[in-house]
């Protein structure tokens, strides 16, 4: 049976992952302080204890603004922890499947991006996360880099959770509408890449030998936050009892600069894998209902 390590399984989607995965091989699901993605001896301790077969990394520094002034400490696990990672998976022979995101882009581009198209972050995270890609390419190894977007779940605190508990407490609403990417559910993007490792049956390494690669991996489609709380008012049945009022990024000044228009065109890991992403809309309502 292939022995799969999954880093990172308390967070919104190496949870979703912990599941998905399941019936695919032996997974030995693993968190901090078992592992310090920061911590280089931490990392090769670990694997060579369990010498997988898959290593899936959903570990990340994700506090988009706190990275503004901890950026030693995002560098070392977004940056630095996934390259020592990718080095080890090559030494014992390993997949390494790992995460990035949309915040390597600046948004200025204003249609979806390709993978193809030149990073250029506007803030510490997005750029600690190209670090982390970079790292993971230059070690040579086996690897799957999925870029995604606005991750959610109702099991942790994030964008959708906080939109609930507002709308419960608060006649009105002011969102920004001048941010634009695509709101990815957290098992849909852990049941997709399960999928995709799946199709290798009893031998993905070998079926994933010449799709090695990076690959953008969303919700299809795209909104605004405000068109997305919209939705999750609508979804909510509670579009009428509150005020929306759109806002631009500038009425609400973070130490974190976000793009403006990050949406991930999808096409090439659908056509590469042939996996149906569905579109955000559906997504929300199966995670809310």
């Amino acid at each position: 049976m292939i022995k799969i390590l999954l880093l990172g399984k308390n967070g919104q989607l190496g949870w979703e992952l912990e599941r998905s995965i399941q019936p695919i091989g032996d997974v030995i699901a693993l968190d901090y302080p078992q592992i310090d993605l920061a911590d280089g001896r931490s990392i090769k301790n670990v694997v060579a204890e369990y010498k997988p077969q898959i290593i899936i990394n959903a570990t990340a520094y994700t506090a988009v603004d706190q990275a503004e002034s901890q950026a030693d400490l995002a560098e070392a696990i977004n940056g630095m922890g996934p390259g020592i990672l990718a080095e080890e998976a090559r030494r014992v022979g390993a997949l390494l499947v790992h995460y990035s995101t949309d915040y390597v882009f600046d948004g200025s581009k204003g249609v979806p991006y390709q993978e193809s198209d030149l990073p250029n972050p506007l803030n510490v995270y997005g750029l600690t996360k190209l670090h982390g890609e970079q790292a993971v390419q230059q070690a040579g190894g086996l690897y799957l880099i999925f870029r995604t977007s606005w991750v959610y779940s109702l099991r942790r605190d994030n964008f959708v959770t906080k939109v609930m508990n507002w709308v419960n407490n608060k006649n009105e609403l002011k969102i920004v509408d001048d941010q634009i990417s695509s709101p990815t559910w957290a098992r849909m993007l852990a049941e997709t890449s399960a999928h995709i490792i799946a199709q290798g049956r009893g031998n993905p390494l070998t079926f994933l030998q010449d799709k090695v690669g990076l690959y953008h991996l969303s919700g299809v489609g795209y909104c605004s936050r405000y068109r997305w709380v919209e939705e999750i008012m609508r979804q909510t049945g509670k579009i009428d009892q509150i005020r929306l009022i759109p806002a631009n990024s500038d009425d609400f000044p973070n130490p974190a600069e976000r793009p403006h228009f990050s949406v991930l065109d999808c096409s090439l890991v659908q056509e590469t894998f042939h996996v149906a992403i569905p579109d955000w809309q559906s997504s929300l309502g199966l995670a809310l209902s």
